[in-house]
């Protein structure tokens, strides 16, 4: 039995443990640190995952055949380096190959290098010159924290006013940078494709809402809910974004001696003249990943295998199960603001009683037999069903089952694709 070591505590690491759990090879999962939901198929492990040796002696101890990382952090730390000289496979890029994620400007300048289709933009350190670019340019117009901000770091500012309040925000912080960018129209979708260095495989395509209240409105947030299929990214659209941007970035990376290994997640804008590169991401979108999890027919273990080695063109692609899978993020009210943490949650069981129903723990833990509320994004309330208004109905079934008076939701996912 071969040992796989899931980094994070999310609902995304949490997906991915429920799917590797269904694989035939019935491998032995241990997540670190792991979640309350986690903790049904998974043994969980404390450690701090963004420290390259802390997670190299877990896995030597574990003897881990893979290491399957989840968030951000542990990529931009340099995880995967620390696995690779140590020769324990890791599904997850270097911390050369994430900065496609970890910084807005290197993404932005690989694009430009292989005229990959993207918004117009420029880099600022300085604050009096960048609110000076935004005055001259006028809103509505983007404001994007140049590194990782935990999902939460751009600011869509319809106002001239907006905007400088969000440089101001950005420039309290020491050492800041920005990227400022031209604002695009259209709708937005998530190409996701594992690579391993050379191949490129497309891996589902899913709709996310940033906005943390319905009409997509309010702050952006790290996710308030998705479903998959994105029906906006047709196979015309999608075969264009592969060729013209996913591609060529992939080879361009190679290139440069940064293979990327793992899964990169593209961030797109279907304008009126195609897709448009928003931004890239060096891991599973969340809540994107839950919903791909639910929709994957195929193992996954082989897919994240055969990605870390090296072996893409030698396994099956992904088969996908018909029909469609939606998400409902329930967060603690507050979010993506100050929020309270450690209120008991109830109605676990009756919402994953309901038919089609799964239900992902994010911030949660365990504490004397209850679930507390452990974090801003806390539940994922998810379904499959024959199409996307079957799957809403089921994820929302289960929302309604939930007790906890602390945390709100969006009532209106995937109301513009059903509309």
């Amino acid at each position: 039995m071969s040992t796989i070591l899931i980094l994070g505590g999310g609902g995304r690491e949490h997906a991915l443990a429920w799917k590797l759990a269904q694989s035939p090879e019935a491998p032995r999962l241990v997540s670190a640190p792991g979640n309350a939901g986690i903790a049904a198929v998974a043994e969980c492990r404390p450690c701090a995952v963004d420290e390259p040796e802390a997670v190299l002696a877990l896995a030597r101890e574990i003897d881990a055949a893979l290491v399957v990382v989840g968030p951000e952090a542990p990529l931009a730390a340099g995880v995967a380096d620390a696995l690779a000289e140590a020769g324990i496979p890791c599904f997850g890029p270097s911390a050369a190959a994430a900065r496609l994620e970890t910084s807005k400007t290197f993404a932005k300048e690989i694009a430009d290098a292989v005229s990959a289709p993207t918004a117009a933009w420029a880099r600022f350190e300085d604050l009096a010159a960048a609110r000076a670019h935004v005055e001259a340019k006028g809103a509505p117009i983007v404001v994007k924290a140049d590194g990782l901000a935990a999902g939460k770091g751009v600011t869509v500012a319809e106002t001239l006013e907006e905007a400088l309040a969000a440089l101001d925000a950005l420039f309290g912080t020491p050492g800041a940078a920005c990227v400022i960018e031209e604002m695009m129209q259209g709708e937005e979708a998530s190409l996701f494709v594992l690579c391993d260095g050379e191949t490129v495989i497309p891996f589902g395509a899913a709709q996310d809402h940033k906005r943390a209240f319905d009409g997509d409105r309010g702050p952006n947030t790290g996710g308030m809910g998705a479903y998959s299929p994105a029906s906006v990214l047709t196979p015309e659209l999608e075969g264009r974004a592969m060729a013209e941007i996913v591609r060529p970035v992939v080879a361009e990376m190679a290139r440069r001696g940064t293979p990327y290994r793992g899964v990169l997640y593209a961030g797109l804008m279907l304008t009126a003249k195609g897709p448009k590169l928003v931004e890239f991401n060096a891991r599973f979108g969340d809540p994107e990943c839950q919903v791909l999890m639910l929709r994957l027919a195929s193992d996954l273990l082989p897919l994240l295998r055969a990605a870390a080695e090296g072996r893409l063109a030698a396994v099956p692609a992904p088969a996908w199960r018909d029909g469609a899978a939606a998400c409902v993020v329930i967060a603690a009210k507050g979010y993506p603001g100050a929020y309270a943490m450690g209120e008991p949650i109830g109605g676990l069981d009756a919402a994953a009683a309901e038919p089609g129903c799964v239900v992902f723990h994010a911030g949660t833990k365990p504490e004397q037999g209850r679930v507390l509320s452990a974090g801003g994004r806390v539940l994922n309330l998810c379904a499959q069903g024959a199409d996307l208004a079957e799957a809403l109905s089921r994820a929302y079934a289960g929302v309604a089952r939930i007790d906890w008076p602390g945390g709100f939701h969006r009532t209106d996912i995937g109301g513009r694709a059903l509309s």
